[in-house]
């Protein structure tokens, strides 16, 4: 029997590098197609206020020069089985650090290092990723949503278990280390206090388990209602598409059902810092993690405390 699976990587990361040039230019010809009075047409900015809601990415990117620094965290669960108050809620574990870098290249293009603890078997994680912003939301509506490419590489440094064949960290090489993530951003800002984003994302993972998906497809909606003048109520939802008798087998194997990650979040703006304080079933940070895995159910009290605070450094001259 197979007790692994293995494909060969999609390069996601670099196809983005390569066509970043060429979307560039589109870019620019479709500017000039569209291009009217100043008066008449002009581009909507913030639709929303970070590069991140709670789990998904939003349309946002850095203007050219700046640099962001986000640390973000997952606690334990508040209530079930393993929270309530033997273990304050929570806040006695930890599920998930990540602490990231990204850096504005043009006002359009994002570049992104970050580091992650990981919530899986899969840890020591080291992520880098593309963020490229295709089209900007126009007043007037002649463009009438936002669309923004993101495409990330995942390396998991934690070492080889090659003990167990079935052990999703049975790793043979550099290669089975390796995880893509490919998402299509597409936002509107309806008015001053409401934005809303649809996500398609693409996931693969060189290496998992056995009968565990290398390839999965998911869709990813977000929102933010800004109710004062510096908060706003976030949310995030992702649908996995997965395979219903490999979802069956490994449910069975492992004894965890799968579902789908949800967040509700308070985001909190405090002069040159957003502050998120939010509560999500998904354990993981990393989209290669909590796309496919989450195991934590909002019903059986399986939800968490977390935070995620980002301040922005301007380096323009």
């Amino acid at each position: 029997m197979k007790i692994k699976t293995f494909k060969s990587p999609l390069p996601v990361f670099f196809v983005l590098l390569l066509l970043t040039g060429r979307c560039a230019f589109a870019q620019e010809e479709l500017e000039k197609e569209l291009a009217v009075p100043a008066a008449g047409r002009e581009k909507v900015s913030a639709t929303f206020k970070s590069t991140k809601l709670i789990n998904g990415h939003t349309n946002e990117t850095l203007y050219k020069n700046e640099l962001d620094f986000k640390v973000d965290h997952r606690f334990g669960d508040i209530a079930g089985s393993n929270g309530g108050i033997r273990k304050f809620f929570g806040l006695d574990n930890s599920t998930d650090v990540r602490i990231g870098f990204e850096y504005g290249i043009t006002d359009n293009l994002t570049i992104g290092l970050a580091r992650a603890k990981g919530a899986t078997a899969v840890q020591q994680l080291y992520e880098g990723s593309l963020k490229y912003r295709l089209l900007q939301q126009t007043t007037d509506d002649h463009i009438p949503v936002a669309v923004t490419l993101f495409g990330s590489n995942t390396i998991a440094a934690v070492s080889s278990n090659k003990d167990d064949p079935a052990s999703p960290i049975a790793y043979d090489g550099f290669k089975d280390r390796q995880n893509w993530v490919a998402q299509i951003i597409m936002a509107r800002k309806f008015n001053a206090n409401l934005s809303f984003t649809l996500t398609p994302s693409y996931v693969h993972r060189n290496f998992t388990a056995f009968r565990d998906q290398n390839d999965m497809f998911a869709i990813g909606v977000g929102g933010r209602f800004k109710f004062t003048r510096r908060m706003a109520l976030v949310v995030d939802y992702f649908l996995p598409f997965r395979n219903k008798s490999d979802k069956a087998y490994l449910e069975q194997v492992t004894a965890n059902k799968f579902y789908n990650p949800l967040g509700v979040g308070l985001e909190m703006e405090t002069g040159g810092h957003v502050f998120h304080l939010n509560f999500t079933n998904a354990t993981a940070i990393q989209e290669m993690q909590y796309i496919p895995q989450t195991t934590s159910s909002w019903l059986k009290g399986q939800y968490r405390w977390g935070f995620s605070i980002s301040r922005r450094f301007s380096f323009a001259h």
